[in-house]
């Protein structure tokens, strides 16, 4: 069994959410006791947030190096791959493997794999301020998988984006702000013709459910986990690269 390494803590609330899912699915598929090898290093979300309103000002480097430092650590530690346990903080993949030998698994390319599973082509994509409005996810998405991605107003944006961290974060659950979300995400299927939603932000699935919404729902805590465990117990075929463990986990 390969050894996950998890960048958490921003938020610790989603990462828990990480651990116990990894443990769960590996448990299930090998039966008993069994649980996974998992290293974690949790960021001080207090210091993370300083950082993340530097990044907002065009300043990324503190956080850069934060997130750098993280990933040094997981592989000082034993770390097989690295999984960043945050759907934004996935912007920073690239300058994480080129500073360490072990590669990440980008929680995009597992989320764009389940779309493409259903046969959807258009979906919605509601996280962070930073996700839905920058590129890096979109992108990754549109180019790499051919799908469309639609997403919510600014106001919108900026409403989402106040939950996640003044409420999801420091695990306050609203049946307002679920409600609020159900509408947006109504409003995306309707008026811009979305066949599925992307909660990306890890903290999202907290708060909105399958339950609650008429189409897919791609929840990336659970898709990411599955592509970790996936990994974690694959056959070590490959040379231990960024490109080809990729493959070996998300295409085998």
């Amino acid at each position: 069994m390969k050894t996950i390494g998890i960048i958490g803590g921003i938020s610790w609330v989603s990462s828990i959410e990480y651990y116990r899912l990894m443990n769960e699915m590996v448990r299930d598929q090998l039966g008993g006791l069994n649980s996974a090898a998992i290293l974690m290093y949790s960021i001080p979300f207090g210091v993370f947030s300083k950082e993340e309103r530097l990044a907002e000002r065009g300043n990324w480097e503190p956080l850069v190096k934060t997130m750098i430092d993280a990933a040094q650590r997981l592989e000082r530690g034993g770390a097989d791959f690295i999984v960043i346990a945050s759907n934004t903080m996935n912007a920073t993949a690239d300058q994480i493997e080129a500073t360490v030998s072990i590669p990440v698994l980008r929680l995009a390319d597992a989320t764009a794999r389940k779309v493409k599973e259903k046969g959807l082509k258009k979906v919605a994509l509601l996280g962070t301020t930073y996700t839905m409005g920058q590129n890096f996810y979109r992108d990754r998405l549109e180019q790499r998988y051919g799908l469309t991605v639609v997403i919510p107003d600014e106001t919108e944006r900026d409403y989402i984006n106040t939950v996640i961290f003044d409420e999801l974060c420091a695990e306050k659950i609203i049946k307002e702000s679920r409600d609020a979300f159900i509408k947006i995400i109504n409003r995306l299927v309707e008026e811009e013709g979305a066949e599925g939603v992307i909660l990306g932000c890890t903290e999202i699935p907290l708060l909105v459910k399958q339950e609650d919404i008429q189409v897919p729902v791609f929840d990336t805590t659970q898709i990411h986990s599955e592509a970790a465990v996936k990994c974690a117990l694959s056959e070590d075929s490959s040379d231990g690269k960024n490109d080809s463990l990729q493959t070996q986990c998300l295409y085998s």
